[in-house]
């Protein structure tokens, strides 16, 4: 059988597609047939899910009714089951496709749903390809009962399985995104894209509270709190989706280690300060150059993930993926505030699914500290410092980290690769600022810029001791030590 071609035209404004609208608005081509053809990854299920299949009458329930159901939903729609999946080309780019039609019982999750899931992620591993899915679904289908709200384990299942291979898993949740399928293919993909105005969350319309507030169940919403990367309206999802694939499909050889990223030119002053209150008064400066800045120098292109998804947003931190000299390399970089829970949480996350993708990272080192109010410490400061910390000291991706500017205590530290430390002549870096040092030691605040140069904070004195690898300057190669 041939593959079918998507349409061309654009698909409706409105957020709720069908499943072939939603195929058309992101694929140049697909073909549904191509999936199933040829050797199946160890493992993989049989033919079930295949139209054409005998199973029991009404369901492993016998549910009274759902054979109709289903018959309708049918002539309704034109399809056999709440999913499609298909090989399909977007950009260049071959992908596993999946998409939801909402039209078919909600776009519920039932047996054969979750056999042709489960399929369909086999091929992805056996072909080394990444999914993209076009979510629509109410949830689990009623009618199959236990033995619908099972396949989740599935699902979840074979997501994990994708994901210790090394393959990209993109989301784009479209109205509505509930239940189950919402926490599985959703909440579980590595970068997840929002149709504007959907309905998405774990609890539906009909089951949440009657006093609940309506943004926190959108993507709007649902973006604000952390839990999508990117709000994208649907005449620029084909492109996005295009450049997101571009960057996350990294051609590598199995257990390969990637090149490190080079560290960026420095962009502001060249001369190395005096005194390290000179340093101090350097990185502060409202005109010196900041992460987005070097972000634009360094990238030829870039999309940026959002959030932490447990909650928060850190505007402080930028994080996500730019090409640069033809190869992709995966950014984190501090803008020159207080980091906060969100953000160290958001930069982990960053630095761990760049590992498992095999992209080195690059981080820009730029604050004056963790953020240490009471709403910080109740958001877990600690624990989020000490998970980026980990997610550093465990990547097995090169990481190369550059001071940019204020290097501030445990806060900046976190985002510094142990060994692969670079500044620029404007930054420097102390165990505690200067005045706060003061202030512990109990010294008038005269002695503060005496402090400051106690404490040896400035970039020369940072290669002197050890603490990093060279003074990046501009527009020449970067000297480095041993």
């Amino acid at each position: 059988m041939t593959g079918r071609t998507a349409a061309g035209g654009r698909p409706p404004a409105a957020a709720r597609l069908t499943a072939r609208q939603a195929i058309a608005a992101v694929a140049d081509s697909y073909n549904e047939t191509a999936l199933y053809a040829g050797p199946t990854a160890p493992g993989a299920p049989p033919s079930r899910g295949i139209p054409g299949e005998a199973e029991e009458p009404d369901g492993p329930l016998g549910w009274l009714g759902y054979d109709a159901s289903r018959a309708r939903a049918r002539a309704r729609t034109g399809e056999d089951e709440s999913v499609i999946t298909a090989l399909a080309s977007i950009g260049g780019t071959e992908v596993v496709l999946i998409a939801f039609e909402f039209g078919y019982l909600g776009g519920s999750l039932g047996e054969r749903t979750g056999d042709r899931l489960e399929a369909a992620y086999a091929q992805a591993r056996a072909r080394g390809l990444p999914v993209v899915s076009l979510i629509a679904t109410g949830g689990s289908r009623m009618q199959e009962g236990m033995r619908a709200l099972s396949q989740l384990q599935r699902v979840a299942g074979q997501s994990a399985l994708n994901r210790a291979a090394g393959l990209p898993q993109i989301a784009v949740v479209r109205d509505p995104t509930t239940g189950g399928g919402w926490a599985t293919l959703g909440a579980g993909a590595d970068v997840i894209l929002g149709l504007p105005g959907a309905q998405i969350g774990f609890a539906g319309s009909r089951v949440r509270p009657g006093d609940a507030d309506p943004y926190a169940y959108s993507a709007e919403g649902q973006f604000a709190a952390g839990q999508l990367d990117a709000v994208v309206p649907p005449d620029r999802l084909r492109a996005t989706l295009r450049r997101w694939l571009r960057l996350l499909t990294v051609p590598r050889e199995p257990a390969a280690v990637p090149e490190a990223a080079p560290p960026p030119y420095a962009l502001g002053v060249r001369d190395l300060p005096e005194s390290g209150w000179d340093a101090v008064v350097r990185a502060r400066a409202a005109g010196r150059p900041r992460a987005e800045a070097y972000l634009r120098a360094y990238f030829d292109d870039r999309e940026e993930i959002s959030g932490d998804r447990c909650g928060g947003v850190d505007t402080g931190m930028r994080c996500g993926f730019g090409r640069r000299d033809g190869r992709t390399i995966a950014f984190a970089a501090q803008c020159g505030t207080a980091t906060r829970p969100a953000g160290f949480r958001t930069a982990a996350r960053l630095v761990r699914l760049a590992d498992r993708l095999g992209i080195p990272v690059l981080t820009l080192v730029d604050t004056p500290g963790a953020a240490n109010d009471a709403a910080a410490e109740r958001a877990g400061a600690g624990a989020a410092i000490a998970d980026t910390f980990a997610a550093l000291a465990s990547a097995r991706a090169p990481v190369t980290s550059l001071l940019i500017g204020e290097g501030g205590s445990g806060g900046a530290l976190a985002l510094a690769a142990p060994g692969r430390l670079w500044a620029t002549p404007d930054s420097y870096f102390s165990v505690i600022a200067p005045e706060l040092a003061a202030a512990i030691l109990k010294r008038d605040p005269r002695q503060i810029r005496q402090t400051a140069g106690q404490l040896r904070i400035r970039p020369q004195d940072l290669l002197e001791l050890g603490v990093i690898r060279g003074i990046v300057p501009p527009g020449r190669p970067t000297p480095s030590r041993p």
